[in-house]
C-alpha cells in the first residue's frame, strides 16, 4: 500500500489529507488558532465536585470548565498532585532530581472523586476529547507522553508491550531492552512502530520523551493556574509520528516555512525517508493538483456512490450516526443473496474508510441489505472488522442482528469532520424557485425588440438546451414567430454551460451583445 500525505497550508490553517493507494482516507483540519487539542498539558483548578457524577469541572481556561470523571484520575492521582505542588515551588536551578520522587500509593477504583480532589488544588491535566459542541474539554490524569516507538507515563514501573506485536521473541527482546534504559518512575508502553528496531533507535526516542517531561518541570515552576504547560506536537508532525513507516512514498506541502519543518522533523525520526519531502509550487492549488477536492465533493456528502451502482446514505443524529446501505443498478452475484452479499462486502469497505475520513465517533448502526444465511452474516461481520482494522481510533463491531442492522462503536476524540458540499443553485440563489417560463420568454423578445430597434441584424439567442428545445417546438415555433416579426433570421442557439433561465446574445460576427 502506498501512502502520501497532501499538506495545504492557508490563512485560516492547515488541511492534511492522507491517501493511501491514491484514495482518500484521512482528513485533517488544525486551525492556526487553535487550542485544547487532545494530548494537550495544562496546569488546571478544580471549580466544582459533583459526588452524583463522581465527577469535577476542571477550569483550563476554556469557556466552559472541562470534566474530569473519576475513571480519568488515573492510580496515580495522589502522586500526581504531590509532583504538581512540588514542581511549582520548586526554586533550584536544574529543577527536583524525578528519579527521587517518592510516589504515593494508588487509589481504590471503587473510590469517591472528593476524596482525592476535595480541597480543590491545581492540578496537571491532559486533554482526552477536545470541546464538541456544547460540551467542554474531557480530562485525564493519566499523562502519557507519545513517541514515535513508545509512550512514556509517569508515576509507575510498568512496561507494556504492544498487543500487535504477535512474535513471543520479538517481545521479550523488546523488554529487555526497555528494563535496560528505563528511567526511574516511569513506565514504558512499546509501540507496534518499535518491532524490529535496535536499542539505539528506542534510546533515541525515549531521551527526546524525558526531555519533554523536563519541559514540563520547569513550565510547571511558579505557573498560575489555569495555563497551557506542554502542546501536543502539530498535527501534521503528530501524524507522521504515528503513520510513518516503509509504505509512505510522499509527502507533499505547498508552504516553503511548513516543507522546512516537515523535513527537518523526518531528518530527526527517519533519515532514510527524508527524500520523500518535496515543496509543492506548481501555481494550481495542491488539493486540486492531487485530485483531492474532487473525492471531498464525493464523499463528504448525504448520499456516498460505490462503484458497483450501490450506494450508502449517511445521516446523523443527536444521539448516533445511521448509515443505510442501498443496492445498485448493477447485478453483482448470480443470485439475490449472493447480490447482497457481494453489495454488502463492497459497502463494508467504504463504511470502514467514511468513518475515518469523516472522524465519526459513538454510536453507528448501520442498515446492510437482508441476507438470509448466517455464514454469508459472519462473513460481512469478518470483512467489517477487517476493514477497520487499520483504524487508530478505538473500536468496537458487534454481529449482525435479527432485523440486519450492525452496531459499531468509535472513539470520538474531536468533533466531526463535515464538509458542506452543496452549491447554491445559480437559477434560484438557494430560494428553490425560477421565474416562470412564460415571463422568461417575455424577457427574452423583449430585448430582442430593443436589439431590432438598435439596427442589429442577423441575431443570435444562446440559451439552456431545455429552453430551446421549448423555444423551437412545433412547425410554427416561437423562433419562426420572432423572425417573422423583426423582418430577419433569428437563431436559437442551445449552451450546455448555462444554467436554466440564462440567455445571451450575439450578432452575426459572433459577438455579444451586452444590453
Amino acid at each position: 500500500m502506498n501512502k502520501e500525505l497532501v499538506i495545504h497550508v492557508a490563512l485560516n490553517g492547515v488541511d492534511i489529507a492522507l491517501l493511501e493507494d491514491k484514495k482518500l482516507v484521512e482528513l485533517h483540519h488544525e486551525k492556526s488558532d487553535a487550542s485544547f487539542a487532545v494530548g494537550d498539558l495544562y496546569l488546571g483548578k478544580v471549580k466544582k465536585i459533583i459526588p452524583g457524577l463522581n465527577a469535577a469541572f476542571v477550569d483550563v481556561g476554556f469557556e466552559k470548565d472541562a470534566f474530569l470523571h473519576y475513571t480519568d484520575l488515573s492510580p496515580y492521582a495522589r502522586s500526581l498532585l504531590k509532583f504538581t505542588q512540588s514542581a511549582m515551588q520548586d526554586r533550584s536551578a536544574e529543577g527536583f532530581d524525578f528519579s527521587r520522587f517518592e510516589v504515593e500509593p494508588e487509589i481504590i477504583k471503587t473510590g469517591k472523586i472528593g476524596e482525592v480532589l476535595g480541597q480543590r488544588p491545581n492540578v496537571l491535566v491532559q486533554i482526552l476529547k477536545e470541546p464538541i459542541a456544547a460540551k467542554g474539554p474531557r480530562l485525564s490524569c493519566e499523562i502519557s507522553l507519545p513517541g514515535r516507538f513508545v509512550v512514556l507515563t509517569p508515576f509507575n514501573d510498568v512496561i507494556a508491550v504492544s498487543r500487535k506485536i504477535h512474535s513471543s521473541d520479538e517481545r521479550k527482546r523488546l523488554q529487555k531492552i526497555i528494563e535496560a534504559i528505563k528511567p526511574k518512575n516511569f513506565g514504558i508502553i512499546v509501540r507496534t512502530a518499535a518491532e524490529g528496531k535496535n536499542t539505539a533507535e528506542l534510546h533515541d526516542d525515549l531521551k527526546n520523551l524525558f526531555q519533554n517531561w523536563k519541559s514540563i518541570q520547569h513550565n510547571l515552576k511558579d505557573a498560575t493556574a489555569p495555563c497551557k504547560i506542554l502542546s501536543e506536537q502539530a498535527k501534521t508532525t503528530s501524524i507522521l509520528r504515528d503513520l510513518l513507516n516503509e509504505d509512505f512514498n510522499r509527502i507533499v506541502v505547498n508552504d516553503k516555512g511548513l516543507f522546512h519543518e516537515t523535513k527537518q522533523y523526518i531528518q530527526k525520526i527517519a533519515p532514510d525517508k527524508v527524500d520523500i519531502v518535496s515543496h509543492f509550487q506548481n501555481g494550481v492549488p495542491i488539493f486540486d493538483h492531487f485530485g483531492i477536492t474532487k473525492q471531498v465533493k464525493a464523499a463528504f456528502g448525504k448520499t456516498v456512490n460505490l462503484p458497483s451502482g450501490a450506494y450508502l446514505i449517511i445521516e446523523h443524529t443527536e444521539a448516533l450516526h445511521v448509515i443505510d446501505v442501498n443496492s445498485g443498478y448493477k447485478s453483482v452475484g448470480s443470485s439475490q443473496e449472493e447480490n447482497a452479499l457481494q453489495t454488502n462486502l463492497e459497502a463494508a469497505e467504504e463504511i470502514a474508510r467514511q468513518l475515518r475520513l469523516r472522524d465519526i465517533g459513538g454510536i453507528i448502526v448501520v442498515d446492510f441489505i437482508d441476507m438470509k444465511l448466517p455464514e454469508n452474516k459472519k462473513r460481512l461481520h469478518e470483512a467489517v472488522e477487517n476493514a477497520m482494522r487499520i483504524d487508530r481510533a478505538k473500536h468496537a463491531v458487534l454481529a449482525i442482528t435479527k432485523f440486519g442492522l450492525m452496531q459499531i462503536t468509535r472513539q470520538r476524540m474531536k468533533p466531526e469532520m463535515t464538509i458542506n458540499t452543496q452549491e447554491v443553485c445559480p437559477s434560484c440563489h438557494g430560494t428553490g424557485k425560477i421565474g416562470s417560463s412564460l415571463i422568461l420568454e417575455d424577457e427574452i423578445e423583449k430585448n430582442l425588440s430593443y436589439l431590432a430597434m438598435q439596427r442589429h441584424t442577423g441575431l443570435k439567442v444562446s440559451v439552456h438546451p431545455i429552453l430551446h428545445a421549448y423555444l423551437t417546438k412545433g412547425l410554427i415555433s416561437k423562433r419562426l414567430r420572432w423572425s417573422w416579426k423583426y423582418g430577419q433570421n433569428i437563431q436559437i442557439l442551445p449552451n450546455n454551460g448555462y444554467h436554466l433561465t440564462e440567455f445571451h446574445f450575439y450578432d452575426r460576427n459572433n459577438e455579444e451583445i451586452r444590453l
